[in-house]
């Protein structure tokens, strides 16, 4: 990985500190990257749910991914929470104007854990033509994949179905996660020019999942920008993503935040991926 990966996070604000632009620097940090930002909105919300919304100008928005790419520069982009069809469409034309060629992670938030709408149905559309072929990988979860694909997800041949389907939108990639699925053991299915594979774990049975999200697609992003390939972006992104679970502090009376200072503290030193650490690959 190269010493300091540039990553340029867009999304929202979580007062709360568990998920969102929060969640992306703490990530971004934790694994030795520097983070930048683009605000799209600022929340108030807890552990227990998002109780406000106040949205960024669109603008103002585009105005800030412009001048961090134009002195700072990135290495990668991270896109979360965006809001509405007009956000979508600003955030595309910035990162088409200013960040062609930069790896792109999506992570299309449509709704809160608390089932808080995130993304205006009216945008899903506008995200799916403005912003998507930009992409280098698309994060969504089940009930994501689903609204974008229009098709029900009920278990693990589905969501292979569901993910080569998803890269019918010009996505060169699909990572598709199976949390949503009942069981002690949780499947994401990664879909890519390469084929198709599939990572298992074991489901870690916790309240404390606050912007796993927002944290999973930022460690790829990281890793992305330090020069990773994208599988192995993936698995090593999962790692931390584990790692920060089982770091939870415990904060909050509802959906608590991760640990990710302590997952970064105990991750261990970079490492090519070995093919040992993964799950057979899916047939393709």
């Amino acid at each position: 990985m190269r010493r300091t990966p540039r990553v340029l996070a867009v999304g929202g604000s979580d007062s709360g500190g568990g998920a969102g632009i929060e969640a992306d620097l703490k990530t971004i940090t934790a694994l030795g990257g520097y983070g930048a930002t683009a605000i799209t909105a600022l929340t108030a919300q807890d552990s227990r749910g998002v109780h406000d919304i106040l949205p960024t100008p669109a603008f103002f928005t585009a105005r800030q991914i412009a001048l961090v790419l134009a002195d700072i520069g990135a290495d990668a982009i991270k896109t979360g929470m965006l809001g509405d069809a007009a956000m979508v469409e600003a955030v595309a034309g910035a990162i088409a104007a200013h960040g062609r060629g930069i790896p792109l992670v999506i992570d299309p938030v449509l709704r809160a854990t608390d089932g808080r709408t995130l993304l205006a149905p009216a945008a899903v559309e506008t995200l799916k033509r403005a912003l998507l072929p930009l992409a280098t990988l698309l994060t969504p979860n089940l009930p994501e994949a689903e609204a974008l694909g229009g098709m029900r997800i009920p278990d693990l041949a589905a969501m292979k179905a569901a993910a080569a389907a998803l890269r019918g939108l010009g996505v060169p990639a699909v990572l598709l996660k199976g949390g949503h699925l009942a069981g002690d053991t949780v499947a994401d299915v990664l879909a890519w020019d390469g084929g198709m594979e599939t990572f298992t774990a074991p489901r870690i049975p916790t309240r404390h999942t606050h912007g796993t999200g927002c944290t999973l697609a930022s460690a790829i992003a990281t890793h992305l920008g330090g020069g990773l390939a994208l599988v192995e972006a993936v698995a090593r992104g999962r790692e931390f993503l584990r790692a920060a679970l089982l770091a939870a502090p415990g904060f909050g009376a509802g959906n608590g935040p991760l640990g990710h200072a302590a997952a970064g503290r105990a991750r261990p030193a970079p490492a090519r991926y070995s093919a040992a650490a993964r799950t057979a690959p899916a047939s393709r």
